[in-house]
């Protein structure tokens, strides 16, 4: 069956949409009622929402709960989750069904690269050293690195890490890309490398920016090996995912000095538990995965899935398809 577009000439679809408790409904849920019966749901509901579905949103972008009522999908044709990481959704019974599945791929480019040139600037220049000395009116002279010239690692190739690497080119870094294809020359990046191969480039970097999707392939590749072979000089920034990171392996390179300071944005646990090292440590940035949150952004999320709704009821095909088996947009 092709599940890339709805049939012509069918009722109106019951579309369910996952939230939670605390969560800002979709600002654009009446429209979304005139074009389809639409039953908003808890992770608690989503067994006894499902039955006669046809589409699923997850609004509630990180709940794992359709693996747990996935038996009640009876009719479930598309899922679309309002995030542009789709690890926490994906489960084999899924993947090896013919649901198609979309994600927020585009949304959130240009706020996270701007977030991550935010992050290496305030490296380079000590702002967060600045804001303490302020706190403690302590007036201290010091000098600061120049970012322009420096090397950028950004490990993952697709959206969200080409919008990354534009901006930092911009500011006059060096830029190469860690990928699944090795490409000699790519025009955002330069150069694309084996992400396989992270160990034999991550000296290059002084600043080793993690963007990627986590994948089977992905996860922990920030590893004790790879920290070992980078320079003592060198800033991690991590907005992918937490689990890209050995972070007990981060927290011993930090410490031991064999890398300079880390930017992290996302974390295995969230949110991160009062008592785990990275709080207090004065080499470690942290913020409350919010890189791409900018004022809007849930605005943004509802209407382009609105947009991917009205074309599945006029049977084009869906924006942002997600390859089940890789987990993340090729195209």
């Amino acid at each position: 069956m092709d599940t890339t577009t709805k049939p012509a000439n069918t009722p109106r679809p019951k579309i369910v949409i996952l939230t939670a408790e605390g969560v800002v409904p979709p600002n654009n849920l009446e429209t979304l009622r005139s074009r389809a019966d639409v039953v908003m749901t808890d992770a608690a509901g989503l067994a006894e929402a499902l039955p006669g579905a046809e589409v699923l949103f997850l609004w509630d972008f990180f709940s794992t709960a359709l693996r747990d009522a996935w038996e009640h999908a009876d009719s479930v044709r598309w899922v679309h989750v309002a995030a542009a990481g789709v690890d926490s959704l994906l489960f084999d019974e899924l993947r090896n069904s013919e649901v198609l599945v979309t994600n927020a791929h585009g949304a959130f480019d240009g706020s996270i690269a701007e977030f991550v040139l935010a992050s290496i600037l305030a490296h380079d220049k000590q702002l967060h050293t600045s804001k303490d000395l302020q706190n403690q009116k302590v007036w201290k002279h010091r000098e600061v690195q120049r970012t322009a010239g420096q090397n950028a690692l950004i490990v993952g190739t697709g959206g969200i890490g080409r919008a990354t690497a534009k901006l930092l080119k911009a500011v006059g870094l060096n830029v190469i890309g860690a990928g699944r294809t090795v490409r000699t020359y790519d025009a955002d990046f330069n150069e694309v490398v084996a992400s396989a191969d992270l160990i034999s480039h991550a000296g290059w970097a002084d600043h080793l920016v993690l963007i990627a999707p986590l994948t089977r392939d992905t996860r922990g590749i920030l590893s004790s090996s790879v920290l070992a072979a980078m320079k003592p000089s060198a800033h991690v920034v991590n907005v992918g995912r937490g689990a890209l990171v050995d972070e007990d392996a981060l927290v011993e390179a930090l410490r031991a000095g064999s890398i300079a300071a880390a930017s992290l944005d996302v974390f295995h646990v969230e949110p991160l538990p009062g008592d785990h090292p990275f709080w207090s440590m004065n080499n470690v940035h942290i913020s409350a995965h919010m890189c791409g949150d900018v004022v809007g952004w849930r605005e943004t999320l509802a209407d382009q899935f609105a947009a991917n709704l009205d074309r599945w009821l006029q049977s084009e095909p869906l924006l942002n398809q997600v390859d089940k088996k890789l987990g993340y947009v090729t195209k």
